[in-house]
């Protein structure tokens, strides 16, 4: 499983070899390290931990320091773990950069979504609007009834109601690497990534390929 982690830089559009315009989000990823390895024996599972954005040691913590010095690693602010198989080679203190996804390469992207505060029902959840006849004069874009009478007299959990949008881990899955730049650490997949300019994202090696 390959994967690295990087800062969301924004969207634009390149032309293919056929003229065709592509719409690209470019991500600048790595260098990361590898901080740890986890192993099945020791941990009950099997990935690495990579890291990624070095800082100055006095933003982090004793702990944090003591984490990284033990394999000579520079202090970084980002820590975040990939699982990987058996037959994925890692050592602790390797330098991981985008030369490991090649153009073509499917990957997934991990990222937050962008916060989008209190949202009602119409804004949350695509719900229709009420009439805006019969009397009505506030309950255009309320959601109406929310349970039933007697039985079960209660309202189902996981009912869909208004609430905090969005700043939640979005995956987007199989998405096609069409730009690998190494020299500039710059990496660009085809469509959208979740989360806004500057935002962490994690880009791991696609599990549904088409």
């Amino acid at each position: 499983m390959k994967g690295i982690l990087g800062r969301k830089v924004g969207m634009t559009q390149i032309f293919d070899e056929r003229g065709d315009v592509v719409p690209v989000t470019v991500i600048e990823a790595g260098p990361c390290f590898v901080v740890q390895k986890k192993t099945m024996e020791q941990d009950g599972y099997q990935a690495v931990q990579l890291g990624f954005e070095e800082v100055e040691p006095k933003r982090l913590t004793k702990g944090q320091l003591g984490h990284l010095r033990r394999g000579n690693i520079p202090p970084l602010r980002y820590l975040r773990e990939i699982r990987i198989s058996e037959k994925d080679e890692y050592e602790e203190g390797q330098k991981i950069t985008v030369s490991i996804f090649d153009v073509g390469d499917r990957v997934d992207v991990v990222g937050i979504s962008k916060g989008r505060g209190f949202a009602g029902t119409v804004k949350r959840h695509g719900f229709h609007r009420q009439p805006k006849t019969h009397g009505q004069s506030d309950r255009q874009r309320a959601p109406g009834a929310i349970g039933s009478t007697t039985k079960p007299g209660r309202v189902y959990k996981g009912k869909r109601m208004g609430g905090h949008m969005g700043n939640v881990q979005v995956s987007a899955q199989n998405l096609q690497v069409v730009l690998v730049d190494p020299e500039r650490n710059l990496l660009a997949v085809k469509g959208a990534v979740p989360g806004a300019r500057g935002g962490l994202v994690v880009i791991k090696e696609a599990r549904k390929q088409r």
